[in-house]
């Protein structure tokens, strides 16, 4: 699958250095497009669409903001945690919108599989159905974040 010149921009941007120390792509060499067609195939072996699992990361993301640094446990199941920073993120793929800098952490005391995200990956997920690259610090495999956050 080759890139369109569009896509080989919004690559230029998930480069390191470009909108973030690590970039968005890891060690990833694939074409975006198929990147994100792999993880969509996942979804569909797992049985969980994008708005499932977005939803889900907002509400552990909101529910966390309550407690402002505190860990909140929900369910007696999940652990959750958000560290805010100061600043905001751009999206890669170069649409308007700002995105907090904050990390939600979730861990599930079920399986003991540990999950973080931010604002970012929210919006990635939700409106690119971009989870990362493979090798990327930040890069969210669906299958552990479904095990994680749906237990």
């Amino acid at each position: 699958m080759n890139e369109t010149l569009k896509e080989a921009k919004i690559r230029s941007r998930m480069m390191p250095g470009a909108l973030t120390i690590t970039g968005f792509l890891g060690n990833d060499e694939r074409p975006l497009a198929e990147i994100i067609a792999a993880d969509e195939q996942e979804l569909k072996r797992l049985h969980r669409s994008v708005e499932e699992i977005t939803n889900r990361m907002k509400y552990f993301s909101n529910a966390s903001f309550d407690v402002y640094n505190n860990t909140i446990v929900i369910d007696d199941t999940y652990e959750v945690h958000t560290d805010t920073n100061k600043g905001t993120l751009t999206c890669p793929y170069g649409h308007g919108g700002l995105y907090r800098k904050y990390v939600t952490t979730v861990t599930n005391r079920k399986n003991n599989l540990t999950v973080r995200w931010n604002a970012m990956d929210i919006h990635l997920i939700e409106a690119h159905h971009f989870f990362e690259g493979k090798g990327s610090p930040y890069r969210l495999e669906p299958e552990i974040l479904v095990k994680a956050i749906f237990s």
